[in-house]
């Protein structure tokens, strides 16, 4: 494209995903190239200090709070959060869909703000999760940052948009720091026309729920019970997880693996009724396999 974008396309993008996620306005909405980019920049918004991440989860937080100066540790309690100076969780989780509650994670924020810390709660998962959780609408109370990220719901990782949502002084050096311009034509375009379509959204939030539940029934045909994740993806954890990962990889299923937690796998929604036919021809195969004799 030949022009830069318009200032007022990023506002309007700005108030069309204040309305979506239920944040206070416009001004409490940063819109970035990708939530990526904003992780080092929110991890700097308070001084180097102690910075927790509630795990196992999505490892670029930790790095991210790293490189902002952070002594950085992942923590297994939530109640161990609220000694950090940044504490960071992902909620839903990924990859196994724990949930944490809005009572909890506003007495939280109350402690951080307190003492001037900073909670950030990654919300890239909460399209489809419980919404009535979000702190998205919570954040003029400060001390908080919520992010939320577009591809993933909308199944447009390409197009790189994601959003910061924050107190709107903190919403306003989060810009600065972004500097003009910092998302481009398209994704604007597209952040505005599917944030707007919330019968789209709705209809889509049903038939995931169903294609989620329609993978567990494929799994427990084969014997394997779901623990946790999202609509858009399913976490078991059984003793022979490398097995069922070789043996849906040999049919060419990727699933993810966790090095340090070996009875794990996180596994996303099939596409299309072919996928699901090799799903279903894999799974079968495997369960037929480990039975004895």
């Amino acid at each position: 494209m030949s022009r830069l974008p318009e200032p007022g396309r990023a506002r309007d993008l700005a108030a069309v995903a204040a309305a979506a996620y239920g944040a206070p306005a416009a001004d409490n909405v940063v819109p970035a190239p990708g939530t990526q980019i904003l992780l080092p920049r929110i991890a700097s918004l308070v001084p180097p200090g102690r910075a927790f991440v509630l795990g196992p989860t999505y490892q670029e937080h930790a790095r991210a709070a790293a490189i902002a100066g952070h002594e950085v540790a992942e923590v297994r309690s939530f109640e161990r959060l609220a000694e950090a100076d940044l504490a960071v969780l992902v909620n839903p989780n990924n990859p196994d869909g724990r949930v944490v509650s809005r009572v909890q994670l506003l007495e939280l924020a109350a402690k951080q703000r307190a003492k001037g810390g900073l909670l950030v709660v990654d919300e890239a998962f909460m399209d489809v999760g419980p919404r009535s959780e979000s702190l998205a609408g919570d954040v003029d109370l400060g001390g908080i940052v919520v992010l939320r990220s577009f591809g993933k719901f909308f199944g447009l990782a390409g197009i790189r948009l994601g959003f910061a949502i924050a107190h709107a002084s903190v919403a306003e050096r989060l810009e600065e720091e972004l500097g003009p311009w910092s998302v481009a034509v398209p994704a604007l375009e597209y952040g505005i026309k599917a944030l707007s379509d919330v019968a789209w959204q709705a209809e889509m939030r049903e038939t995931l729920a169903k294609a989620a539940g329609r993978l567990d029934q494929a799994f427990a045909r084969a014997g394997v019970v779901t623990t946790g994740g999202t609509s858009l993806f399913r976490h078991v954890d059984i003793h022979d997880a490398a097995d069922l990962f070789r043996a849906l990889g040999r049919q060419g299923i990727l699933v993810r693996s966790f090095a340090d937690r070996p009875t794990q796998l996180r596994c996303g929604v099939p596409g299309t009724e072919v996928e699901w036919r090799r799903l279903d021809v894999a799974l079968g195969d495997w369960a037929q396999d480990r039975r004895p004799g």
